[in-house]
């Protein structure tokens, strides 16, 4: 091999810039920390998988799809990185939902571009509060579509089965988005997720609660990983799967809940319950929100299988002029 300084300008250069990339590629490629972490993620993702019920397809119910779904938890999370900067600015918004600016526009809308506008419209009550989607949140919106993607996908997996035709690629297909779902359900029932409290409080503090910058990555991603064991959280997880009436408006309860527990947060940080091992209190709560992640998830795929059986509405094209 020539020493680097024989090469021609134009090969020297590229070999300066490859050297570059090296040197900066780790840089590039870590992926930070966000919602529940790696280990809450995964977690969530295979209790809900395992606690499925025999009725759901046995495929999604094989150690092989329960290892999948575990790998599919910390998806979205990877898409948040530097290297991929217009994805990382599209989704970031659909992890959270920042409740006590979202219900500034009453009743959530039902539907991702009816709610953006209705922020803007909201907007003008409240020239002092950023009501953007992407300050405000998406999360229940890209919840549901993807609720709707996997149960369309589940509906396809049910028509091949009958033609006796192959159904591996709807098999991989419905694995994945079942695993790209637990992400924003997870996401969901950590509380820091649904609320402008987000990591350290904001506005008048007469409790005197953090204002750093550590609570987020401490309660989701530091405790967890050094206290939480799949069989603290497995019982914990509601025994009996259910199919739910109105998927939107039963995960918008979902979130709700989720946001009753900011404030019990920030007081247990006070008495240094997610540092460390933490405390007995601590734990609890962080366990009982993986759990409800897990049976959140769980409920929303089964109800997608059962629904997935239902007739598709006929078509109905709009007509000219309307």
């Amino acid at each position: 091999m020539k020493p680097l300084y024989t090469l021609p300008m134009g090969r020297l250069l590229s070999a300066l810039r490859f050297s570059a990339a090296v040197v900066l590629l780790p840089i590039v490629t870590a992926q930070p920390s966000f919602a529940w972490g790696s280990d809450g993620h995964k977690l969530i993702n295979r209790l809900a998988g395992t606690a499925l019920p025999a009725d759901v397809p046995a495929f999604l119910r094989s150690p092989a799809a329960i290892d999948a779904l575990g790998y599919y938890g910390p998806e979205p999370d990877r898409w948040r990185s530097p290297a991929e900067p217009e994805l990382n600015a599209a989704q970031a918004p659909e992890h959270f939902i920042d409740l006590e600016y979202a219900d500034l526009v009453g009743t959530l809308p039902r539907r991702r571009y009816d709610f953006i506008r209705a922020l803007a419209a909201a907007q003008a009550a409240h020239p002092d509060i950023p009501l953007t989607p992407e300050k405000v949140g998406l999360q229940p919106y890209v919840t549901i579509e993807i609720y709707e993607r996997l149960k369309s996908s589940m509906r396809d997996y049910r028509t091949l089965l009958a033609a006796k035709q192959d159904t591996k690629p709807v098999e991989c297909e419905i694995t994945f988005l079942a695993g790209w779902l637990g992400h924003y359900v997870a996401d969901g029932s950590m509380p820091l997720h649904t609320t402008m409290q987000y990591n350290g409080w904001t506005g008048p503090n007469p409790n005197g609660y953090t204002t750093e910058h550590h609570i987020h990555a401490q309660f989701e991603s530091d405790f967890v990983a050094a206290n939480v064991k799949p069989a603290d959280v497995a019982p914990l997880i509601a025994a009996k799967p259910v199919v739910l009436n109105d998927v939107f408006a039963e995960y918008v309860i979902y979130l709700r809940h989720s946001h009753t527990l900011v404030e019990k947060v920030y007081e247990l940080e006070k008495t240094g319950a997610f540092k460390g091992a933490g405390t007995p209190d601590g734990k609890t709560m962080v366990d009982q929100q993986l759990a409800a992640g897990a049976t959140e998830l769980r409920d929303i795929i089964y109800t997608a299988w059962i629904k997935s059986a239902d007739p598709v509405p006929e078509y109905r094209p709009a007509k000219a002029g309307s």
